[in-house]
Formats: structure tokens, C-alpha cells, sequence
């Protein structure tokens, strides 16, 4: 029997300390892709949160159980985008510094509104890998405590409130989705999910280009990967060679991955804004793209979750132009 790092009370836990920061967002029942499929579909809009993205649950959990004087010294982060806003917005709401890392990949939609959080910004090499290596020097060199965006306990206990959630909204659940870089949030879903109905499928979806994770669990340990340029930047960025706990977790919790090229993920996108007049980043339509693509066995009640809307408009409409005529009606 494995031991677990952390329990279902420890997302409780998280869930009452976030209580203050972070509101419950909605879930939706889309009948668009209900018709489609025949399954009850629906979306968990963790792209409605304040800063844009689920990873803001995380965030808030990691940094109101910090110390009062490591809230003194600040903290530093490295991410793709999301996870750096999400910091940027809790540092912000609490009166700290806060230094976000991030690679020259990340999109300018996504750098320019990190530059208005009111952060410092630095921009440091070539992948999230880099970046975590300037954030680490930032620890050492000036006293900030590194607030990992997906392999902390208290990150994971905060992602997984978005399951407890869906447990209380809509608990006959069966199958739930969503995109898969780090392993943050799907670790979170297992432990708040499966404690409570172990039958719950659990599905992970990543770009092909560049799937950390995925490629980890077929090696069989971390590995380093290539960043490729893709529309899911947001699954961009390795897992760590030291991991400690998501490898693991999602080993354990996680029923399915799948790949997907930029043709699902842009259909994603484009079937979200097309039939739900909402824009979303290419990880959050991955799950869409996938069910799209009939890659998934959905089950009869199935929740997406819509990770995060950054992206820029110039990317959507681009999108729309090209695909518009693969949207089912």
C-alpha cells in the first residue's frame, strides 16, 4: 500500500485557507459537445479566476502558510506564464516581493501581463528549465523562498480543491480532463477524486511537443525533454530531475495520457470561442481538442477543465481563420 504525502483533509485545508483569495468558479453543462458526443459534458471555468488561471489555488495555499518572515523576504517563481501571474497576484493582494523567472519562450501575451502585476520580471534563457535555475540563484543569493509551481505539497493540495469542488457541484462525475505539464494539477485531482470515488477516470492531455511528463513515465524516471514552440505553452517545462512528488502521483492517479499535435489543440480553441464566445489558451482547449478528435472514452458524466485564458487575440483570430471550417455544427 502506498503511503501518500498528502491526504483529501489536506485540500480541505487548503480549501479554508484560500477561502479569502480565491472565489469557487463556475461549472457549465455544454450541450454543444454533449449533442456531439452523447455524454453529459461539462466545463469547470478555472478560467474565470482573477488571474486568469486554476494555478492561482496553488499559489494562494503555498504562500498564506508561509512564515511571517519569509513573507518579509518575498518570494521568486518560474513558470510559463500562468503560474508566475498567479504569484505575481497573491504577492501583490499581501503586500510582498516577488520575482517571476521565465524563458524567452514564453508569449508575449503572457509577458506583458506579467509586466503589469506589479512583480519584478526576469526573462532568463531558453525553457522553463533555465528559468528555474535563475530563480534558485534569486533564493541564494537573496534570501526569497522558491514557490515551485507544481512539485510543493501545499500546490498540490491547492489544485485539488478544484476536485472538491467538483465533487460538491456535480458528484456523479466519471471522467475528468484536463491539460498535463508538471503533474500539479492532476495530482491534486487524484487526491481529492479518488479518496472519494476510486472508479473516477482521471485523463491527461499534453502537446506532443515537448510532453515531460509523459515521456518521464515511459523512461520510467524524470527526464529532460525539448521545448518545441506550440499553441499549449502552457504544458511547456520538465518535471525536474530531483522530482519528488507529482512523477509519483500521477503514475498513481492519472488512467490515460494523450498526446495531441497543434491541429487538435487548435480545433480546441476554436470550437471554445466559436460555440462557447469564450477565448482560452491552447492548454485548456487540449481537453476539447481531444474530445473532438474521439481520443478520449468519455464515460456519461465528464468534466474539462478549462485551465486558463492567456493567449493573445492575434493568436485566436489566426486560429479561427484556419480552422473555422473544422468545428462540428
Amino acid at each position: 500500500m502506498t503511503i501518500q504525502p498528502i491526504t483529501q483533509h489536506d485540500v480541505w485545508k487548503a480549501k479554508r485557507r484560500i477561502s479569502t483569495v480565491v472565489s469557487k468558479s463556475p461549472l457549465i453543462y455544454s450541450e454543444h459537445l454533449s449533442e456531439y458526443t452523447g455524454a453529459s459534458i461539462h466545463l469547470k471555468l478555472e478560467n474565470f479566476n482573477v488571474s486568469n488561471s486554476f494555478k492561482i489555488r496553488g499559489a494562494a495555499n503555498k504562500i498564506l502558510s508561509l512564515s511571517p518572515e519569509e513573507r518579509e523576504r518575498g518570494v521568486t517563481t518560474f513558470s510559463t506564464g500562468n503560474f508566475g501571474m498567479s504569484v505575481a497576484c497573491i504577492a501583490k493582494q499581501l503586500g510582498m516581493k516577488a520575482i517571476i523567472c521565465i524563458s524567452k519562450r514564453v508569449p508575449k501575451a503572457k509577458v506583458d501581463a506579467l509586466k503589469r502585476s506589479g512583480a519584478q520580471i526576469e526573462i532568463y534563457g531558453d525553457s522553463q528549465d533555465d528559468a528555474e535555475q535563475r530563480s534558485y540563484q534569486l533564493e541564494k543569493e537573496n534570501g526569497l523562498t522558491v514557490v515551485h509551481p507544481f512539485d510543493d505539497l501545499h500546490i498540490i493540495a491547492g489544485q485539488g480543491t478544484i476536485g472538491l469542488e467538483l465533487l460538491d457541484d456535480l458528484p456523479s462525475v466519471e471522467t475528468v480532463i484536463g491539460g498535463l505539464s508538471g503533474g500539479g494539477l492532476h495530482s491534486g485531482l487524484g487526491i481529492a477524486l479518488k479518496s472519494a470515488d476510486p472508479a473516477v477516470q482521471i485523463i491527461g492531455v499534453s502537446t506532443a511537443r515537448g510532453p515531460a511528463m509523459y515521456e518521464s513515465i515511459q523512461k520510467g524516471e524524470p527526464v529532460t525533454v525539448e521545448e518545441q514552440d506550440t499553441l499549449a505553452d502552457s504544458l511547456l517545462g520538465g518535471i525536474g530531475l530531483n522530482n519528488r512528488y507529482t512523477f509519483d502521483m500521477v503514475q498513481q492517479y492519472v488512467d490515460n495520457i494523450l498526446l495531441l499535435d497543434e491541429d487538435e489543440i487548435a480545433q480546441g480553441m476554436a470550437f471554445m470561442l466559436d460555440k462557447h464566445r469564450m477565448m482560452v489558451e491552447g492548454a485548456a482547449a487540449s481537453g476539447i481538442g481531444a474530445i473532438l478528435n474521439n481520443r478520449i472514452k468519455l464515460g456519461r458524466q465528464v468534466i474539462v477543465v478549462m485551465t486558463g485564458c492567456s493567449v493573445d487575440t492575434a493568436t485566436v483570430l489566426d486560429v479561427m481563420k484556419k480552422y473555422s471550417d473544422a468545428i462540428p455544427n
